[in-house]
């Protein structure tokens, strides 16, 4: 009897554990080709530039292996380092302002009773343009002969050939083209927010700036820490915008690290060189995402 028993027991166990493996393999058949895909288009050309930065290659033969020549090279690189601090000041200037703007029309949006869809779609409106279109619509704006600022004020400012004025002009626009998708995200997470938690803050007498700083602003923070992440990846890979409204002048002022990239490759014919700038920015990348990932996990 008992032996009857065990072979049931057995026999049970057998089928309840082949969907299982069906199942695994229809998820490994689904991932399969993402994972193909990622191998392709990432992981191997990751592992292909760290090999052409320890060579001296041009731009269409691979050149003699040269170990870490061209790192010692990058360190002493002036233009390198010009690139980098360029890099990091337009992401200053548009991460936390970006942030904070993006936090303000979700605010105002939420709020609104009428018309909210139609307001929505209209500040989201600039993200979806092309950045070509977006270039041409601030160079027409912004130009010292015909365009709006100069028929409004009289200015003849080039605001995106001055040293003065062309990072921060970009950055405006930069701010102006991406500020709705921010928006987007803050709205989606003000949307989570119960309508109860609201009521019971009211009750316990919390209003205005208070309801913002205790119940809005901590159940905002991890969308925050979201919009934050991006918002400073987004800034560091700064390059079509800037490259279309500035080419990186006046006098190198506003070249960053991919456009620096660009012309090593393109310009100089030097991919060996060029891949070892990849490689050094992947890593400042990553360090920089690492290091706001704990700050902010801390934060929470």
């Amino acid at each position: 009897m008992r032996k009857t028993v065990a072979v049931r027991d057995l026999a049970v166990s057998k089928k309840a554990g082949r969907p299982r493996k069906s199942a695994n393999f229809t998820a490994i058949l689904m991932l399969a080709p993402f994972l193909l895909a990622y191998l392709l288009f990432f992981i191997f050309p990751t592992l292909r530039a760290v090999q052409l930065s320890l060579t001296d290659s041009t731009l269409t033969e691979t050149g003699p292996f040269v170990g870490l020549a061209n790192y010692v090279q990058l360190l002493g690189d002036a233009d390198f380092w010009a690139a980098l601090r360029n890099t990091g000041f337009f992401a200053l200037l548009t991460v936390i302002p970006t942030t904070l703007v993006g936090l303000v029309m979700a605010l105002a949006v939420h709020r609104l009773v009428r018309a909210k869809n139609f307001v929505q779609a209209l500040f989201f409106l600039p993200f979806v343009l092309p950045v070509s279109v977006v270039t041409l619509l601030w160079q027409w704006i912004l130009n010292s002969s015909f365009g709006i600022v100069h028929a409004l004020t009289g200015s003849t400012t080039s605001w995106f050939g001055e040293l003065a004025t062309a990072m921060p002009t970009v950055a405006v626009v930069t701010i102006w083209w991406t500020v709705g998708f921010n928006m987007l995200l803050f709205i989606a997470g003000l949307q989570n927010i119960s309508k109860e938690t609201y009521e019971a803050a009211s009750l316990d007498g919390a209003q205005g700036i208070q309801v913002f700083r205790y119940i809005t602003w901590p159940l905002l923070w991890p969308i925050t820490t979201l919009v934050l992440t991006l918002q400073l990846i987004s800034s560091l890979k700064i390059f079509t915008q800037m490259y279309l409204l500035t080419g990186g002048g006046p006098f190198n002022s506003t070249r960053v690290m991919l456009q620096y990239m660009y012309d090593t490759a393109f310009q100089n014919l030097s991919g060996g060189y060029a891949s070892t700038i990849a490689v050094a920015f992947f890593l400042i990348i990553l360090l920089v995402s690492l290091v706001q990932a704990a700050l902010l996990s801390r934060r929470r």
